[in-house]
């Protein structure tokens, strides 16, 4: 019973093994079947055991070549379309640079001003008309004006310093720069090429040759905006051999570039009557001196100075100050007014506005710890107009030195820290204590 058992077995086994190897092959032969067939191998197009022609096989190659040419051809028809389409949307986007460039008094491309259509135009010049570059406008307070930031070719004033900003941007940010390299190249073009009812004179060189600004004329600009009307810009240009100042007023009224009015200004005779009230600080008032004599005596030259002293406790050292300028500089062009009082500067800058009997002065009322340069005067002179307009410059407000140069010995000299950074001041524009005006523009300060 045992060894009929394992014969048994061992038949199983076997007929096992030889199943599976069954099975394996025909896998095997099934895989081959279906595998595919590379390019070398391939049979031909056909039915596998049937014999073709030479013609069958040259009409399925035509029939493979008018499919490739169908395709080829309808590549090149969208190929077409696309080129045309791409044509038309490069003469709507010339279309928009030419407008872009064209203002409404021609500020470049003066031959495609008919290209601009006449309701965008008169639009435009509704935002100038409504806004503060051409009529004025009633405010409730002096803090609802809307103040200007100055720049040059190389930097930007900024008012609004918040907690990362700066006073003074150097380098200019990149969209800011070119905005307002935009804005100077708008001016060149007024400037170089007047219309007829510029405020300018044509002049030529010292050559005989036609005058052109570039670039390195420009002096310095202002800029504003409105935010619902638009931006303006006050550009002031000046060759360094010439006394006059080219001024040109640009707007944006969120559009393309607009001139406003382009006008040369003479400088050359305008006096400025500097009206300091004083109390007691002789130190201060003799240091303010120094910067006078430096600035408008060896500088300007075109300065008379008014100091109303209020009390007598210091008078005789301010009067000896005054007369030592007098005797070391020649300099004559002062009045002296004391009055017995207690201090009140609205007082004084009246009774010091109200001394001057020979017409028609520009005055700026100054403090005495006032430090200024003679391009502030040059600004005095250009941004204030008789009957039109007041100039009151923001005053970059100083730290206490001992403060801010705490960590040094000694404080630097005073020229060395007259710099715009955030850590040394700021810029008091709450204030409007400094003043440009006409004396037929005074009011009576009380």
């Amino acid at each position: 019973m045992p060894r009929r058992g394992l014969i048994l077995q061992t038949r199983t086994h076997w007929l096992l093994l030889g199943l599976a190897l069954l099975c394996s092959l025909v896998l095997f032969l099934y895989l081959l079947e279906c595998a595919p067939q590379t390019d070398g191998n391939a049979p031909l197009p056909g039915v596998i055991g049937e014999n073709y022609g030479k013609e069958y096989y040259q009409a399925l190659l035509q029939e493979q070549e008018e499919h490739y040419q169908t395709r080829a051809t309808s590549l090149k028809r969208q190929i077409a379309q696309l080129k045309q389409e791409l044509q038309e949307m490069s003469e709507k986007m010339r279309s928009l640079q030419e407008r872009k460039n064209v203002g409404a008094n021609g500020i470049g491309y003066q031959g495609n001003k008919e290209q601009t259509p006449s309701d965008l135009l008169e639009f435009l010049h509704s935002q100038i008309d409504k806004a503060e570059v051409s009529i004025g406008a009633k405010l409730p307070s002096e803090y609802g004006v809307i103040p200007f930031e100055s720049f040059t070719l190389m930097k930007v004033f900024q008012l609004e310093m918040g907690l990362t900003r700066h006073p003074e941007e150097k380098p200019v940010r990149k969209d800011k720069r070119d905005e307002l390299v935009e804005v100077i190249e708008a001016g060149l073009e007024v400037i170089n090429n007047p219309d007829e009812d510029d405020e300018q004179e044509e002049e030529d060189s010292p050559l005989g040759e036609k005058m052109t600004f570039n670039e390195n004329d420009f002096i310095e600009g202002y800029y504003r905006t409105e935010r619902d009307k638009g931006t303006q810009y006050e550009l002031f240009f000046k060759k360094a051999d010439l006394m006059e100042y080219r001024h040109v007023t640009l707007f944006r009224p969120f559009g393309p570039l607009m001139k406003v009015k382009s006008e040369m200004i003479d400088i050359t005779r305008s006096i400025i009557n500097i009206i300091v009230p004083l109390a007691e600080r002789t130190e201060a008032f003799a240091q303010f001196m120094q910067n006078f004599r430096d600035v408008c005596i060896h500088q300007d030259k075109r300065i008379h100075l008014t100091v109303v002293y209020f009390g007598k406790e210091g008078l005789s050292k301010v009067k000896s100050i005054l007369e030592s300028v007098t005797s070391e500089s020649n300099f004559h062009n002062y009045t002296l007014i004391p009055l017995n009082e207690e201090f009140n500067r609205g007082q004084g800058l009246n009774v010091g506005a109200q001394a001057w009997d020979k017409g028609e002065v520009l005055m700026f009322f100054c403090d005495v710890d006032i430090y200024f340069s003679a391009e502030f005067l040059n600004s005095c002179r250009l941004n204030a107009e008789p009957g039109k307009k007041v100039f009151y410059p923001v005053v970059f407000s100083l730290y206490n030195p001992a403060i801010v140069y705490a960590s040094q010995d000694v404080p630097p000299p005073v020229e060395q820290q007259l710099v715009h950074k955030k850590d040394s001041g700021f810029w008091r524009d709450f204030g409007f204590g400094m003043t440009c005006q006409y004396r037929s523009d005074f009011l009576t300060i009380g």
